[in-house]
């Protein structure tokens, strides 16, 4: 089949034949533009044209033949027939961000989680770090998951020998170095072109589990294959409307030694996330000189992923899971008492504790509130030993981590401060902050007076503030980080 030209591609460039190139190869979009998940226009906008550059940033190299019938994969395309994308003129603020990339902070000054945050902020493109960091509404619990935090006190215990500590640990039966490990996260690719695989190099040298996202912008087959024989990677899943499709992954990831499969079970819907909306929308803006012809159903990069998602999952579906698998399965949002019980009755391995990070439904409690009450439940009906608890969401500080593991917690996720680090300064910031956070574990366990993990329990903390929400001192660093959510600007100010 000879290759088609840049010219013959460049005919289909309308809603009524729209043609675009990906990787070299041509592929007839026209009937799924009123499907997109983010909207016709991104796609119109390559119409005709090599779309390879806006595409690989957010999605698996498998999408299209997944999601595409073979019909509408028209061939190769003779690149060098294909009029190269002119450079976009930069607006006066993207030279701004980039002249603060040239000047970025040298890694070593980096010397705590929030400071990846503070530097990804000024220097990372709007639209990621929009993606990033944005949380549902008014991003009061995403904020909350943090402050939380820091209304558990320590009670230490001194003249005790900790002149040897070990702060490794088993999270399903497997050993890690240090007891948080990466959790899922979407649109790696934007921090790093590597994307999930340059996390699962990291997570290799550093000795921690992977959680790999179903949905991330790397095919589970290519985390897999970066991960050394000895490595522990789980599966995130968000479960397909298809439930073949469902199953296929599971299985794939089995195949490939998969040691966990972490089942999403808070996104019934995505949550409505304004700060990913807005930079998608003002960037919309510039490209089109100020032009309100935005799409209004533009709901920013998240909603890309997410409309496959069942909403019709439920307890039943539980029994199908353990039928189809022998990995030890976890539920991952668990947000109260009655559920985590239910999830023990269920037969799982293990539950997270976790909001989704604030992104999803806004004023629920903060993750570490939510498992005081989770771990009370389980002692108090005596299946605290049946199940393992993890929590995610607002882990900013090796006490965050020391007060988790003291109220019962097994291990706790990290998110967005890998994204952060990653995208800053590549593999080796996320090295320094992994290495960061163990030095912090590790100091704070002296302080404490212990030297294993298995010593911490609640008679070294002092929850009674937890529940009280009220002001707090000022967190410098964590304001500092933090990007308000922005207002509409008028339009002398775009």
């Amino acid at each position: 089949m000879p290759r088609l030209t840049g010219a013959e591609v460049e005919k289909h460039a309308s809603k009524e034949s729209c043609w675009v190139i990906v990787h070299g190869k041509c592929y007839d979009v026209t009937e799924f533009l009123p499907e997109h998940p983010g909207g016709q226009r991104i796609i119109l906008r390559y119409a005709g044209k090599d779309a390879t550059k806006e595409f690989d940033p957010i999605h698996p190299s498998d999408t299209l033949a997944k999601y595409l019938p073979l019909d509408k994969h028209l061939g190769d395309v003779d690149m060098s027939t294909v009029e190269l994308a002119g450079e976009e003129k930069l607006t006066a603020s993207e030279i701004a961000r980039l002249e603060r990339v040239k000047n970025i902070p040298p890694l070593s000054q980096c010397y705590n989680l929030l400071d990846f945050e503070n530097v990804a902020k000024q220097v990372l493109k709007p639209t990621t770090f929009g993606y990033y960091a944005s949380a549902a509404d008014d991003e009061i619990t995403m904020r909350e998951n943090h402050n939380a935090f820091q209304r558990i006190w320590f009670r230490p215990r001194v003249l005790r020998d900790v002149s040897v500590v070990d702060y490794s640990t088993k999270m399903l039966g497997a050993l890690a170095e240090a007891p948080f490990y990466i959790t899922a996260t979407g649109q790696g690719k934007l921090a790093h072109p590597d994307g999930e695989v340059a996390l699962a190099r990291i997570a290799a040298r550093e000795g921690i589990h992977q959680m790999v996202p179903l949905l991330g912008s790397c095919t589970y087959d290519e985390v897999a294959d970066a991960a050394t024989s000895d490595q522990v990677q789980w599966l995130q899943l968000y479960v397909h409307k298809d439930r073949a499709k469902a199953r296929e992954a599971i299985e794939n990831a089995e195949r490939r030694g998969c040691k966990g499969l972490w089942v999403t079970v808070d996104v019934a819907q995505v949550g409505r996330r304004e700060k990913d909306i807005r930079a998608k929308h003002m960037e919309e803006l510039e490209k089109n000189n100020g032009a309100e012809d935005v799409e209004a159903n533009n709901l920013g990069s998240t909603l890309a992923t997410t409309t496959v998602i069942d909403p019709g999952l439920c307890w039943d579906d539980i029994a199908w899971f353990k039928s189809i698998t022998k990995m030890p399965i976890a539920l991952k949002g668990i947000q109260c008492a009655e559920d985590a019980l239910l999830a023990v009755e269920s037969g799982v391995s293990a539950i997270v504790v976790s909001n989704h990070g604030g992104r999803q439904l806004e004023f629920s409690r903060p993750s570490i509130e939510i498992l005081v009450e989770v771990m009370a439940a389980l002692r108090r009906y005596g299946v605290a030993d049946k199940i393992e608890v993890y929590l995610d969401s607002g882990i900013r500080r090796g006490t965050d981590v020391m007060k988790a593991l003291c109220l019962g917690a097994k291990g706790v996720g990290i998110g967005r401060p890998l994204l952060y680090a990653l995208s800053t300064y590549g593999e080796e910031g996320a090295i320094r902050m992994i290495q960061l956070l163990k030095s912090e574990i590790e100091m704070n366990m002296r302080l404490l007076g212990v030297t294993s993990l298995s010593q911490l329990n609640e008679s070294y903390i002092d929850t009674s503030s937890l529940s009280m929400h009220t002001a707090l001192p000022v967190d410098a660093l964590s304001e500092a980080a933090y990007s308000e959510m922005q207002p509409p600007l008028f339009k002398s100010k775009l």
